[in-house]
């Protein structure tokens, strides 16, 4: 998925209210962008760090830039981060429509937002014909403290609980059903984040063992866009 326009450089001055972050441009004026983040972003909030923002072409919009980009200082070196939380789905429809996600290779349709379970709505339900229809659920990452370990996730995440127990579910009663996390950085393995969330872990460990099948792909993420890349080991 590439950047339709070139990125624009800015520091971080601060994130707050979970959606605003104050920027400071390259000729030192300051504007509000955009965080689609709702999360606590562990080591992604330095201030002064890079980032690269995307400018509005919508004039009724009241913020006119997004924060797309952070070169973070992780475990392992400096790299660039996507930070938004939205942006993963559409990175697994593009996969799946370019042929390159291997878990859903046998299914040839991808709907999004299908209602199921008790009050949930899933990422995708995948189909194919003389396929056991397959729900996916997605889910952003970009936790990174050990070298090579990304984790999720990276505050409490009960809505993501229930997501699992959800699938859980839906194997219950002879469906297939399956996690994709996709991974907005470099990465050579995934794990849950256990301490931050033990109640996560728990629904993770209930759903896996139910059989829901778990997926965890890197990103290649760069200034000119970010793009699903290959499968990394779920750990743990």
């Amino acid at each position: 998925m590439r950047f339709p326009a070139p990125l624009i450089p800015a520091r971080l001055v601060r994130r707050y209210k979970r959606f605003l972050a104050d920027m400071e441009l390259a000729d030192g004026s300051l504007v509000t962008a955009h965080c689609a983040n709702p999360g606590a972003m562990l080591g992604l909030l330095a201030p002064g760090a890079r980032t690269l923002l995307s400018a509005s072409t919508n004039p009724s919009r009241k913020l006119g830039f997004s924060w797309e980009l952070v070169e973070a200082d992780l475990a392992g070196g400096r790299q660039w981060v996507g930070i938004d939380t939205q942006r993963p789905n559409a990175l697994v429809a593009e996969a799946f429509a370019a042929g390159t996600l291997p878990p859903l290779a046998a299914y040839t349709s991808l709907k999004p937002e299908v209602r199921y379970a008790a009050a949930s709505r899933v990422d995708f339900l995948a189909q194919g014909e003389g396929l056991v229809p397959c729900h996916v659920e997605v889910k952003n990452c970009h936790l990174l403290r050990t070298p090579g370990l990304a984790e999720f996730p990276d505050c409490t995440a009960a809505r993501s609980a229930r997501h699992m127990a959800d699938l859980a579910g839906v194997v219950a009663e002879g469906g297939r059903a399956m996690l994709i996390v996709v991974v907005q950085m470099r990465a050579t393995r995934f794990d849950v984040a256990r301490d931050i969330d033990p109640a996560f872990d728990a629904a993770f460990q209930a759903a896996r063992a139910a059989g829901v099948a778990v997926h965890a792909h890197r990103c290649r993420v760069d200034p000119e866009g970010v793009t699903l890349a290959e499968a990394i080991p779920v750990v743990g």
